[in-house]
C-alpha cells in the first residue's frame, strides 16, 4: 500500500510540478507585460471572484463531499449504481451552476463593488473590472464540472489526468498574454478571454478519459435522490465554513484595494510563489490519500486509516518544513529572479518580498490543514473541519484589521504584508484544532517515529537555512544582476540548500524505510 500511495503521490506531484512551472512562466509573462498597475489589479480581482466560487463549489464543498460518497458506493455497490450516482450528481450540479453563472454575469457590478470597493473611486478601473468579470465568471461552470470529472478519475486511481489538467489553464493564459493582448486597447481583456477558453478546454480534455473508464456522466436531475441528498448534507456545513473562508479572502481583497495601487498584485505574486510547493507536495499528498482513507473507513480498518494519515503527515514534514524555510530566506531572490523585469520594478519586487515572507511563515499551517481535513472528509464528517475553520478564520479576520492598522500607524511601507501574516497565523490555528479533534476522537494515533524525526528534520532545516542565508544577500544585489546571473545563482543556492538538508538527514539516520506503512494482520 505504501508503495502505491507513494507512486500516486509522485505522479500527482510531477504533474502538479509541470503545472506550477508553467504557472510561474505565466506569472513572469504577466509581470513583464502587465506589471502591477491598475489594469492588472482589475483583472486579478475579476479572476479571483470565480476562483473563490471554484474553491467553494469545486475544490471545496463539492469535491470533499462527492469523493467519499463515490468511493463508498464503488466499494459496496454495482457499476450501475455508481453510474447512476455520477449521472444525477452531474445533472443536479450542472443546472445549479448554470443558474449561479447567469446571476454572476448579471450582478458583475455589484460583485466588483463588494470585492474591491476601492475601485469605485476610479470609474475607469471599476468599469474595466466589471467587463472582465463578465468574461471570467462562466469559468466557474466549466471548472466545477472539470472538478466533478477529476473526482471520478481520482476515485478510479487515474490521478495523473486531473493533476495535469491545470496545465491547460496556464497554456491558454500564456497564449492570451502573448498572442491576443496586443490586439486589444485594454490588453487585460485578452486575459479574461483566455480564462473562459481555458475552462472549456479543461473540461473537454477529461472527457476521453471518462469514456475510457466508462464513467462519462449522462446528466439527470436528481435533487430528491438519497445519495444526492447525502452529498448535499455533507456539503452544507462545508459550504458554511467555506463561506466564512471567502469572507476572509474578501476582506483581504477589500483592504488591499484600499491600500497603495499594486497591493492586490503584490499579494497575488507572493501567493503564487507560496502555492507552488503547496500544490506540488501538500495538495498532491492530500489528493492521493482521500480515496484511500475513504475506502479504509468504509471497511472499518481503523489501524490502516491511522497509519495512512500518519504516513502522509511524516512525508509532509520531511518535504514541507524545508520548503517553508527556503521560501522565507530566499523570498527576495525568488521574487526578483522570476518577476523583476520591465513593468515590474524594484519597488514591486520589495513589496512582493515582504508578502512572500509573511506567507512563507504559514506554509506548514496551510499544508497541515490540506492533509488533516482528509481525515474528517474521508469519514464523512464535514462539521468538525467547519467548526475549526470558522474559529481560525474569525481569528484571521481580526488579525487582518489589527496588523494592517498597526503597520499603517507605524508608517511601515508594506501594510499589505499584514494581510498575508494574518492568513498564515490563521492556518496554524486551524491545523492545531484539526489535530486536536482527530486525537480526541482516537481516529489518528501518531507513530513512535515522530519525536526522532522532528529533531532530524529540524536539524536539517537549520543547516539548510544557514546556507541559504549566506546566499540570499541583499535585494539590491539581486536587482543589479542580469537575468542569466539571477537564474544561475538562484539555482546554485537552491541546489546547495537541498543538498545540505538531505545530507544532514542521511547523517542523522533518516532512511526511506521509515516511510513504509505496516499492514494490519
Amino acid at each position: 500500500m505504501a508503495s502505491s500511495l507513494a507512486r500516486s503521490t509522485s505522479t500527482v506531484g510531477v504533474m502538479t510540478l509541470l503545472s506550477r512551472v508553467l504557472g510561474f512562466l505565466r506569472d513572469v509573462i504577466f509581470a513583464v507585460v502587465f506589471g502591477a498597475g491598475v489594469g492588472m489589479d482589475a483583472f486579478l480581482v475579476a479572476f479571483k471572484i470565480p476562483n473563490f466560487m471554484r474553491r467553494l463549489f469545486a475544490e471545496g464543498a463539492f469535491a470533499q463531499s462527492f469523493v467519499p460518497v463515490l468511493s463508498a458506493t464503488k466499494s459496496k455497490d454495482t457499476g450501475r449504481d455508481v453510474q447512476h450516482l455520477i449521472d444525477v450528481v452531474a445533472g443536479t450540479l450542472g443546472l445549479i451552476l448554470v443558474g449561479i453563472t447567469v446571476v454572476g454575469v448579471l450582478a458583475a457590478p455589484l460583485l466588483i463593488y463588494l470585492f474591491a470597493p476601492g475601485f469605485a473611486n476610479q470609474p475607469e478601473q471599476f468599469e474595466l473590472a466589471v467587463d472582465l468579470l463578465r468574461l471570467t465568471f462562466p469559468y466557474l461552470l466549466f471548472i466545477s464540472l472539470t472538478a466533478l470529472a477529476g473526482g471520478i478519475l481520482n476515485t478510479y486511481g487515474r490521478f495523473s489526468i486531473p493533476a495535469f489538467t491545470p496545465v491547460l489553464l496556464n497554456v491558454c493564459l500564456i497564449g492570451a498574454a502573448i498572442g491576443l493582448a496586443p490586439y486589444f486597447p485594454r490588453p487585460e481583456m485578452a486575459l479574461a478571454i483566455g480564462v473562459l477558453i481555458a475552462g472549456i478546454v479543461q473540461l473537454a480534455f477529461q472527457v476521453p478519459f471518462l469514456l475510457q473508464i466508462e464513467r462519462l456522466p449522462r446528466p439527470r436531475w436528481g435533487w430528491s435522490e438519497p445519495q444526492v441528498r447525502r452529498i448535499l448534507s455533507l456539503m452544507l456545513p462545508i459550504l458554511f465554513g467555506s463561506s466564512v473562508a471567502q469572507l476572509n479572502l474578501l476582506l483581504d481583497t477589500v483592504i488591499a484595494s484600499l491600500l497603495a495601487a499594486g497591493s492586490v498584485s503584490w499579494l497575488y505574486y507572493a501567493d503564487r510563489l507560496m502555492e507552488f510547493p503547496l500544490g506540488v507536495f501538500s495538495i498532491a499528498i492530500a489528493t492521493v490519500i482521500l480515496p484511500s482513507l475513504s475506502a479504509r473507513h468504509a471497511s472499518q480498518s481503523s489501524r490502516e486509516f491511522s497509519d495512512t494519515l500518519d504516513w502522509a503527515l511524516r512525508l509532509l514534514m520531511v518535504v514541507g518544513l524545508p520548503a517553508m524555510v527556503g521560501m522565507f530566506v530566499l523570498a527576495g531572490p525568488l521574487v526578483t529572479t522570476l518577476f523583476n523585469y520591465h513593468s515590474f520594478d524594484g519597488h514591486d519586487a520589495l513589496m512582493s518580498q515582504y508578502a512572500l515572507m509573511a506567507y512563507a511563515l504559514g506554509f506548514m499551517g496551510f499544508s497541515l490543514v490540506k492533509v488533516l481535513v482528509t481525515g474528517f472528509f474521508s469519514r464523512e464528517d464535514s462539521r468538525t473541519p467547519v467548526r475549526c475553520g470558522v474559529i481560525s478564520l474569525i481569528g484571521a479576520m481580526i488579525m487582518n484589521l489589527s496588523f494592517v492598522g498597526l503597520f499603517t500607524f507605524m508608517g511601515w511601507p508594506a501594510p499589505h504584508a499584514g494581510l498575508a501574516l494574518a492568513t498564515s497565523l490563521g492556518a496554524f490555528i486551524n491545523a492545531g484544532l484539526l489535530y486536536r479533534y482527530l486525537r480526541k476522537a482516537d481516529v489518528y494515533r501518531p507513530s513512535a517515529a515522530w519525536r526522532r524525526l522532528m529533531l532530524q528534520v529540524t536539524a536539517g532545516c537549520i543547516a539548510m537555512g544557514g546556507v541559504l542565508w549566506i546566499g540570499a544577500a541583499d535585494l539590491p544585489v539581486w536587482v543589479a544582476r542580469g537575468v542569466l546571473a539571477r537564474v544561475e545563482w538562484l539555482l546554485i543556492w537552491i541546489g546547495a540548500g537541498i543538498g545540505v538538508y538531505f545530507l544532514v538527514l542521511l547523517l542523522l539516520g533518516v532512511r526511506p524505510r521509515q516511510f513504509i506503512i505496516r499492514e494490519s494482520a
